[in-house]
């Protein structure tokens, strides 16, 4: 995407949220009142039962919209299915798992694409509705906000349990329920404080989107280990090499802004962890942690203070943007 930067097919008057900043979606204002939030996700299978995979991949799409502050309207399904090895059947039960979390989100399927392909695959585009005054971004952060996050971390770290067999039925259950929880609750919580900045944990991991929103906001960010609400068993995992390839690829990109401080590597991995369906990560004025927390909790949401936004910091090296301690 870098490439496009300065296409003028990535440029507009009205392009309210482009691909400048890394966000979540694209926001493009229709009028003075009304904006359109646009967004798509898809990958492969990360779990066994077929209908359990389509709602987690609805979660996750529609996800990127409550980050935004948005509110999710209508939905495009994406299908690659290798229509040789396995029946239509199967594809029915993840589209139909897809639509029963678009239907719990109020959100209307309108059709979608599907090919011939060796692998499956199944995402969503979404496209969701916004006032202009009212976009939360991932480039608004300041500091002294506080970050809260909504999920519990170490999803990767789960689905390749669950590929290798490893996993405890606890343990599928516990992560199954929280990728298929939509963050509507999250994302009505931050709409009725006012936050003005947040970004979802997905596949980039905790610190990949702390480090995108750090960068957008012109800030520098300090992570509270003891503070990050963790799947139980996640870490043991990690120690005994039980990582995604993906999360392997994170630790290596985060690791050039990042100071671990004396986190050992299992805790490295985790806070790099690619996550499907996360949490969203909101960065909240101090004095309004409160009221946030609570209005979370309102929502059925737990939330968790993890660490701050700070001044732009240099002490570190040029490149030092979060600080793990």
């Amino acid at each position: 995407m870098r490439r496009l930067s300065n296409s003028a097919a990535t440029s507009h008057p009205d392009l309210l949220v482009g691909i400048g900043t890394a966000d979540d979606a694209g926001v493009y204002r229709l009028n003075d009142d009304v904006a359109l939030v646009q967004t798509v996700d898809y990958f492969t299978p990360i779990v066994d039962d077929a209908r359990d995979w389509g709602r987690i991949a609805a979660a996750n799409a529609l996800s990127d919209v409550y980050a935004m502050g948005a509110t999710p309207l209508t939905a495009l399904s994406i299908v690659g299915w290798p229509r040789d090895s396995l029946s239509f059947d199967l594809l029915g039960d993840v589209l139909e798992g897809g639509a029963d979390v678009l239907t719990e989100a109020g959100c209307t399927l309108l059709g979608g694409h599907s090919i011939d392909d060796k692998e499956p695959k199944y995402g969503l585009a979404i496209t969701g509705l916004v006032s202009p005054d009212r976009i939360i971004t991932n480039a608004a952060g300041r500091p002294g906000d506080r970050l809260i996050l909504t999920k519990p971390l170490g999803t990767g770290i789960i689905t390749t349990a669950i590929k290798r067999q490893l996993a405890s039925e606890e343990m599928i259950r516990g992560a199954v329920e929280a990728m298929t929880t939509l963050n509507a609750g999250a994302g009505a919580a931050m709409r009725r404080i006012g936050v003005a900045a947040a970004t979802d944990v997905t596949g980039f991991g905790l610190l990949g989107h702390l480090g995108e929103m750090a960068r957008a906001s012109g800030v520098s960010a300090v992570i509270e280990f003891s503070r990050l609400p963790v799947f139980e068993g996640v870490l043991e995992l990690a120690a005994a090499d039980v990582i995604p390839a993906g999360s392997q690829r994170n630790l290596q990109a985060v690791a050039r802004f990042t100071r671990f401080g004396d986190r050992n590597v299992s805790e490295q991995i985790l806070l790099a962890d690619a996550q499907t369906s996360g949490g969203l990560l909101i960065a909240v004025d101090a004095p309004l942690t409160a009221a946030l927390l609570q209005a979370l909790e309102e929502e059925g949401v737990t939330g968790h203070d993890i660490g701050e936004l700070t001044e732009r910091s240099f002490e570190d090296g040029p490149g030092s943007v979060v600080r793990v301690q």
